[in-house]
């Protein structure tokens, strides 16, 4: 007796799955990646069982293709996540998101007397530790942590 694959979320037929977000971390990569104002067909799903996880969420969005910088926000929000590019319902490229050594632009540093938060400065950091995501000011030179990052 053959056991039947059933899939919890409906397949598209162009267009990027992101999976293996951290369940608790869903709506953050949607508002990070600007999916709460995209017009695409967007389908989601949490709570979905996984062998690695326990329990994870993914988003399919129907017509759009992320850019090196969309990965990179995604990383630092969801380093487990994976993407799958949807061609003709099949998948055509399997990318994983890694945290870059270096980040512009993308997050805020938490120290409130920092240059880039009192003038009209692009924030750069570099990764000191990407096991406990530890970010370092290339300005005021302050580590932002998972628990202090603000992405902008």
């Amino acid at each position: 007796m053959s056991k039947k694959k059933e899939l919890s979320v409906n397949a598209i037929k162009e267009g990027t799955v992101i999976d293996h977000i951290p369940a608790s971390y869903l709506f953050k990569v949607i508002s990070i990646l600007g999916l709460d104002h995209c017009e695409n067909l967007i389908t989601f799903g949490t709570n979905l069982g996984s062998n690695r996880y326990g329990k994870k969420a993914i988003i399919k969005v129907a017509d759009k293709f992320f850019e090196d910088e969309d990965l990179n926000r995604i990383a630092l929000i969801a380093p487990e996540a994976r993407l799958n590019i949807i061609r003709d319902y099949e998948v055509v490229e399997k990318k994983e998101v890694i945290v870059p050594q270096e980040i512009i632009g993308i997050a805020k540093c938490f120290n409130p007397k920092c240059i880039t938060n009192n003038e009209e400065i692009t924030t750069k950091f570099n990764l000191v530790n990407s096991n406990v995501l530890a970010l370092k000011c290339h300005y005021c030179e302050k580590i932002t942590t998972e628990e202090h990052l603000v992405i902008l």
